[in-house]
């Protein structure tokens, strides 16, 4: 019921104690005890008599009720299921897709126990300071066309932090977001897939938010950083999370439409691993050269110092400036 009791308050106007007994088909008394659930969760209301109650703050807490004010899309995230712990969000939302869940399904957790990044890498999630989340797609694609969906991620990512907080964010080739040369943004994509056609796409993004110096081990602290590091401020994650499922519907239906050059010319906008001599780290090999630009299947290609052309499905990259 507190979901409900949410969807009818706001910021903005009063409404009585009467019509949400009415909309909901409870007692007032029922509504007074959920409401004083809510406040001991965190929210604050504004009650005056004869004109009823309007929220005036909420916790920043990462439950579907918290999403679901801010968002706008018609069945990107229309069924969260949130966490305070779990392993994985990428675990959880791939038991989920076996079960035929719909597409448009997000996991969202306060923390995660064993969150990883590309080739298994550990990625930091304690609770309480980032966002970790998992959406589930199923398009109607090849499997070679899955990592086109990173590409599609980072933009609305990059978009919704920008809304959010105010931060113009750099994309770096294939799957980090960064600001100001420091890492605020993985983005990990899984499928499962027969050997013609994808099954089920899951987009995992993990979100630096509120973390401090401190809350960045093993030397991480030079490398990564935070929004609120940056902003000095705290912003909503809940906001943010909503954000990025609201940017990502239209930037998705986009690609399904139109194909993978609706996106290209927005990530290429904010991309920073274009023109510049790269160190690429591949499973088989390492190239150096100039990245050159990306495909229109968003493979990345690089020049190598022969001058012969290569085109990178997944690798690491790193630039080197002072080319």
């Amino acid at each position: 019921m507190k979901e409900k009791i949410l969807s009818l308050l706001n910021e903005k106007t009063y409404v009585s104690g009467e019509e949400i007994s009415q909309q909901l088909g409870v007692s007032r008394t029922a509504i007074w005890k959920q409401m004083k659930a809510l406040v001991a969760e965190g929210y604050t209301f504004d009650a005056v008599t004869r004109k009823g109650y309007r929220i005036v703050s909420r916790p920043d807490t990462l439950k579907s009720y918290d999403i679901w004010p801010y968002l706008t899309t018609s069945f990107l995230g229309r069924h969260i299921h949130d966490y305070e712990v779990v392993s994985s969000t990428q675990f959880v939302a791939h038991e989920y897709a076996n079960k035929e869940a719909p597409e448009g399904t997000l996991i969202v957790a306060d923390a995660q126990q064993q969150g990883r990044g590309r080739l298994a890498r550990p990625w930091q999630s304690k609770q309480g300071v980032g966002i970790s989340m998992s959406l589930l797609l199923r398009p109607q694609i090849e499997p070679q066309r899955a990592p086109q969906l990173t590409l599609l991620a980072a933009v609305a990512v990059v978009r919704a932090i920008e809304q959010v907080s105010g931060l113009s964010c750099d994309i770096k080739w294939p799957n980090d977001i960064l600001y100001k040369g420091k890492k605020l943004v993985g983005i990990l994509t899984e499928m499962a897939a027969d050997p013609d056609w994808v099954k089920y796409v899951i987009v995992g993004m993990g979100v630096n938010c509120h973390h401090e110096r401190e809350d960045f081990a093993d030397g991480l602290a030079d490398v990564a950083t935070s929004i609120q590091l940056e902003t000095g401020k705290r912003i909503s994650r809940a906001n943010l999370v909503a954000a990025t499922i609201n940017e990502f519907e239209w930037l998705y239906e986009a690609y399904v439409e139109e194909g993978f050059m609706a996106i290209k010319p927005l990530w290429e906008a904010r991309a920073i691993s274009l023109h510049t001599y790269v160190h690429v780290r591949t499973s088989r090999e390492t190239l150096h050269g100039y990245a050159l630009g990306i495909t229109d299947d968003g493979r990345l290609r690089v020049r190598d110092e022969g001058g012969d052309i290569h085109l990178v499905y997944s690798a690491d990259i790193e630039l080197d400036t002072t080319r």
